[in-house]
């Protein structure tokens, strides 16, 4: 990480301690019905619905991140009769725009409403670095199903993102697994590229990190900004460097920039590029064509025989309600995401003999935070002490084909490793 990079890293935590320092009255000590919360208690009426937002993006060129996760949500829910403790459920989804922008004004909608009682996401780091504050403040938990910035969960982590519980992997786990690849094409020499957003810089500086701890060099590490149309200046600096690989975890715009400009630099022309998840979806292949064909990137892999028992019958549900094979990679976290949202609720809520609802919101934290043997689509999932509960296996990916009618996991992009 550059001086300027972990600068500006510094300044939008301190930024997030703040703006947690500033809202913290918004959420005050309560007693209402039979529950005493020191952060808030919702009450819901007898036959009213329990709320639950989202915070996932929802538009532009990734936003097959967030769809897949919050259709994964939706038959969590409909697997539970879209019923909890006797109330209907009501989703309430806002779009994140996988920014910090998008994140706050996302999260400042799903904190106006004092009925949700937890979010589901969010999708992108960035968007839990600009929305989890206000949702802290807020008293609303947040299970997130594919936000995977180590920050995120640190120990050390500011108090305004001590309310995520992440139902996805880590990615000091993804880095390992990129390592891993790099080492079985005898890559000695790789390059990093990322786009200045939380995930694509932890992610790179965490692969780079664990790459030089195995033996490896790292020969470059550039960044662009993620609405950069030209790349070839720095592709140009990193071929001076001569990688054996790039690795490059960047989001779906600016990777097809870098599948068709890196073959028109001569000294990279020839250099196998290492992307990510961020571009397992049907938008990439919009975007790029046919210079994706050959493209390999680190997964989760969604193996029938790695995931939880019922992910077959999963995979049936999400085909028939949205009439198509699971757009990207996070369907099964969103589905644990909302699991685990449910079975915390489900805990802490008490009901009087009037029918009424009851639910602390840090007795709802709490228990969010303390899941442990949930039966979800991914696998077991238990959490730690910081909130990481994910269970992931990786694998990598190449696109065989340009045409974004072929996608489907597991044929296009097909598992090439291990």
């Amino acid at each position: 990480m550059t001086m300027m990079s972990r600068c500006a890293v510094l300044r939008g935590f301190a930024a997030i301690g703040l703006a947690a320092t500033i809202l913290s009255s918004a959420a005050q000590a309560e007693t209402l019905g039979p529950v005493a919360d020191e952060v808030g208690v919702v009450k819901v009426a007898r036959g009213q619905p329990i709320l639950i937002g989202a915070l996932l993006v929802l538009s532009g060129p990734d936003l097959s991140l967030g769809v897949d996760a919050s259709r994964g949500a939706e038959i969590a829910f409909d697997d539970h009769g879209n019923k909890l403790v006797g109330h209907p459920i009501k989703y309430l989804p806002e779009d994140g725009q996988c920014s910090v922008e998008g994140g706050q004004t996302g999260a400042t909608r799903l904190a106006s409403n004092k009925q949700i009682v937890g979010v589901l996401g969010t999708a992108c780091s960035s968007e839990s670095r600009g929305g989890a504050p206000i949702l802290w403040n807020a008293g609303m938990p947040q299970a997130v199903t594919s936000a995977t910035a180590p920050a995120l969960t640190a120990a050390d982590r500011p108090v305004g993102l001590q309310g995520i519980v992440r139902f996805v992997y880590n990615d000091i786990n993804g880095a390992a697994a990129a390592v891993k690849y790099a080492q079985s094409v005898h890559a000695a020499k790789v390059a990093t590229m990322h786009d200045g957003s939380l995930y694509a810089e932890e992610l790179a500086n965490a692969f780079a990190k664990q790459f030089k701890a195995a033996g490896g060099t790292i020969v470059a590490a550039e960044a662009i900004s993620p609405s950069d149309t030209d790349l070839r200046p720095v592709l140009t600096r990193i071929g001076t460097t001569k990688p054996e690989l790039v690795f490059a975890p960047i989001f779906t715009g600016a990777s097809a920039y870098l599948v068709r400009q890196v073959k028109e630099v001569p000294t990279l022309a020839s250099t196998p590029v290492l992307g990510t998840d961020a571009v397992l979806a049907p938008a990439f292949l919009e975007a790029a064509g046919d210079a994706a064909i050959g493209y390999r990137l680190t997964g989760v892999d969604n193996d029938p025989k790695l995931m939880g028992a019922r992910y077959g019958d999963f995979l049936a549900k999400y085909k028939e309600k949205f009439g198509e094979d699971p757009i990207g990679g996070f369907h099964g976290n969103g589905y644990d995401a909302a699991l685990a949202m449910m079975t915390a609720i489900e805990k802490v809520a008490k009901t009087d003999a009037g029918g009424d609802t009851y639910i602390g919101r840090k007795a709802l934290r709490d228990a969010l935070m303390r899941t442990a043997d949930l039966d979800g689509i991914t696998g077991k999932l238990s959490c730690d002490k910081n909130g990481d509960c994910g269970s992931s296996h990786f694998a990598v990916f190449e696109y065989a084909s340009g045409d974004p009618t072929t996608f489907k996991l597991g044929a296009n992009p097909k598992k090439v490793f291990p």
